[in-house]
């Protein structure tokens, strides 16, 4: 009896730990220096224009090129205060509570902000 009591408590503690890494996997970004980074370590933004909880972004065209979008895979499902969006070209596009999350083409190396109040309408991501 004792033997598969031990066995039951290893299946238990195998499966949480293979829950919580699935769920920190499908997290999309991280926190560095208090902003929020994709997974390549670059720095996050919002967009002023996006309204949150529209499930809409503004910034297409000309605009995404400037700032891309952190997009999201087509598996990939809302998981805390994060959303995926649809964008206007279809492609999916994660949100941070409510609001779509861009890159800025500017920044050249994780750490950079250099698009933090660019033109007044663009902030670092927080969480």
């Amino acid at each position: 009896m004792r033997l598969n009591i031990n066995k039951l408590s290893l299946t238990v503690a195998m499966l949480a730990i293979a829950l919580l890494a699935a769920c920190a996997a499908s997290m999309p970004t991280k926190v560095s220096n208090g902003a929020l980074v994709g997974p390549n370590g670059m720095t996050l933004y919002t967009f002023d224009k996006d309204v949150a909880g529209s499930g809409k972004s503004t910034c297409n065209d000309q605009c995404a090129k400037n700032w891309p979008p952190l997009t999201a895979g087509g598996m990939d499902s809302a998981n805390g205060g994060y959303t995926v969006i649809t964008r206007d070209d279809g492609s999916k596009q994660w949100a941070f509570k409510g609001k779509p999350l861009y890159y800025w083409s500017k920044d050249k190396a994780p750490g950079d902000m250099t698009g933090d109040g660019f033109n007044k309408v663009w902030a670092t991501a927080r969480p």
